[in-house]
């Protein structure tokens, strides 16, 4: 459990995958070899309607953008849609972005928003037609996915039971990594707010799951 709880696994698509925004395909360019520089120059250019501008910002925040969806979504269909209609919407939108914060500030602040609808509308279908949104396992495992650890599981369905704010900074700040401020301007709150809820968010996680240290799951 403490390896999982404690460190930031990192989810990756398919090496195959390819973005299905055909008009924005561009060669892979990593988020991390991108300066905020060069970003704004991509953005200006893409405000002026140069796709190929748009695509380079499409391919170096489509692999976060993604992580974060599948944190909240736990499905790699549904967060590779989501992270394709994030970038989709912020295209439409882009005349009306100021660049008072970064693009990927922006883009992944529309990944978490549509996320959190999507976890909404699949808890909705669940109501409404009875199918189980989780898998409860049994205390001999015999109830997980296939494929799927049983520990992976319970810290999964445990994230998924914070309170919405808590499940976005433990989501973006423990398990994705980003920094304070980071989390602070994407969610749009102080960074106090982001620590307080940090901490709150890790304590009902190591509560929840202690459980499984003591049965050594």
């Amino acid at each position: 459990m403490s390896a999982l709880l404690f460190s930031s696994p990192v989810t990756t698509m398919s090496t195959n995958h390819q973005v299905h925004l055909s008009n924005f395909q561009q060669p892979l360019i990593r988020r991390d070899f991108m300066t905020a520089a060069d970003e704004r120059i991509l953005l200006r250019q893409a405000q002026e309607g140069s796709h190929q501008a748009f695509g380079r910002l499409v391919e170096s925040h489509m692999k976060p953008a993604y992580n974060i969806a599948f944190r909240f979504v736990n499905d790699h269909h549904m967060a590779e849609e989501i992270a394709q209609d994030a970038f989709v919407r912020a295209h439409q939108s882009l005349d009306s972005f100021r660049g008072e914060s970064g693009f990927g500030t922006w883009i992944y602040r529309i990944v978490v928003n549509l996320s959190l609808n999507a976890v909404k509308a699949r808890r909705r279908r669940t109501l409404r037609f009875g199918s189980p949104e989780k898998i409860v396992p049994g205390r001999n495992g015999s109830d997980t996915r296939e494929g799927e650890p049983l520990v992976r599981m319970h810290l999964n369905n445990a994230v998924d039971s914070l309170p919405q704010l808590q499940r976005k900074v433990v989501i973006l700040r423990h398990i994705e990594g980003y920094s304070t401020r980071e989390v602070s301007e994407i969610l749009q709150c102080s960074e106090g707010t982001v620590k307080t809820h940090l901490f709150r968010g890790l304590h009902k996680l190591r509560r929840m799951l202690r459980f499984l240290k003591e049965e050594k799951v």
